[in-house]
């Protein structure tokens, strides 16, 4: 089971923090006949692709790890505590090294420092070299990758408390408090610097700009806003990460919608109906998002408009997609990603990777995708 897909109501929070494993507590999970994962079809693939180099990083456990892309190398983390920086297109290991405690959270890097965050809040801070520089307490465990930007580490804890640090000593600068619903989806919200703010997921569907010198609001905006009788029906939290281009910040909720909004306002844009609890990828012309049945589907980023939709994969658990050259690339439950053309939705490859879940956000660096499996395996795949 995914850990963006365990439901926990904040109320007890302090009972269930010991908790790895809610299956049997999640409304999502669903055992009906019409929700079996469609079956994949043979291809008469298109495209050529391959795998250019694997890694393995060790397991991610019960959490979820997403390479972090610091010019042409890799940087990748996983739950036993293992962090190595990879030369993207060689797959040589630059480094490896051991954090302090087993992982929760990773990677986040502005080019010059890598933070991660341990178990039971620890966050931990190393140079481009792998050397420890500092390591901080967060007020509960931290889920999303910690994030830098203008010389301050931002580290969002499960309690939804967002702390600026300083990059260079881990001394805290501010500190956010933000309101959670009475049930919260247990994931990953993510966070994007952009420029002078840090852009922040929300549990209930918002999406906040905080200006990383101080820690103040700058604006405020409902990607999804809660709706029917119930707690559970009312759950529209953001999963995923943000993405920014240029003047625009896209994202989706769970329950909610898609749309992109004006980074500098956080206006609407443009929003359609959706459900999702991943990200969304974003390109010049499209925002693909995948839908909570499996569905992948494209939008103008001008305007909204629907350009297509692929409903193939139904419920195999997709992961956020990646947007590069003419294809858009998701990873599914097994293990295999599947390539789609950005231009009308048609199949034109499929790789495999290790059979595990990729449920991380896969990554760009030159000419290959980078994804990252649930047990660890890093995988490069080049597109010809």
């Amino acid at each position: 089971m995914r850990t963006t897909q365990k439901l926990i109501g904040v109320s007890v929070l302090a009972l269930m923090a010991g908790c790895s494993t809610l299956s049997s507590l999640n409304p999502f999970a669903t055992k009906s006949k019409t929700a079996l994962p469609a079956p994949l079809v043979e291809l008469k693939g298109t495209m050529a692709v391959r795998t250019a180099w694997k890694l393995d990083i060790g397991k991610a456990n019960n959490y979820l790890f997403s390479p972090a892309v610091a010019g042409t190398s890799v940087i990748v983390a996983g739950g036993e505590g293992a962090i190595a920086r990879i030369d993207g297109v060689t797959g040589k290991a630059l480094w490896r090294v051991k954090a302090p405690t087993a992982l929760s959270a990773g990677v986040g890097t502005d080019g010059n420092l890598i933070v991660v965050g341990g178990v039971k809040g620890a966050v931990h801070a190393f140079d481009m070299n792998g050397k420890v520089i500092w390591t901080a307490q967060a007020s509960s465990e931290v889920l999303s990758a910690p994030v830098v930007g203008e010389g301050i580490v931002v580290v969002r804890s499960f309690d939804n408390r967002i702390v600026g640090l300083d990059a260079k000593t881990g001394e805290k600068k501010w500190t956010v408090q933000r309101p959670s619903p009475p049930l919260t989806i247990r994931n990953a919200p993510g966070m994007v610097v952009a420029g002078k703010d840090v852009i922040v997921a929300q549990p209930g569907g918002k999406l906040v700009a905080i200006i990383l010198a101080n820690g103040s609001p700058r604006w405020e905006v409902a990607v999804g806003e809660a709706r029917g009788a119930t707690e559970l029906e009312r759950v529209t939290d953001i999963g995923g990460l943000p993405v920014v281009v240029d003047n625009d910040v896209c994202a989706v909720s769970y329950q909610g919608r898609v749309g992109c909004f004006d980074l500098a306002t956080g206006s609407a844009r443009w929003t359609k109906e959706m459900s999702s609890n991943v990200g969304v990828a974003v390109d010049q012309r499209f925002v693909f998002a995948v839908d909570d049945k499996g569905a992948v589907s494209a939008f103008a980023r001008d305007g909204g408009v629907s350009a297509w939709k692929n409903d193939k994969l139904g419920y195999r658990n997709l992961s956020t997609p990646v947007s590069y050259g003419r294809t858009i690339a998701v990873g599914d439950y097994q293990g295999f990603i599947h390539f789609i053309s950005r231009e009308d939705g048609t199949f034109l490859a499929r790789a495999a990777t290790d059979g595990s879940a990729v449920i991380a956000t896969p990554v760009v660096v030159g000419s290959n995708l980078i994804f990252q499996t649930q047990n660890g395996t890093v995988t490069a795949i080049a597109v010809e």
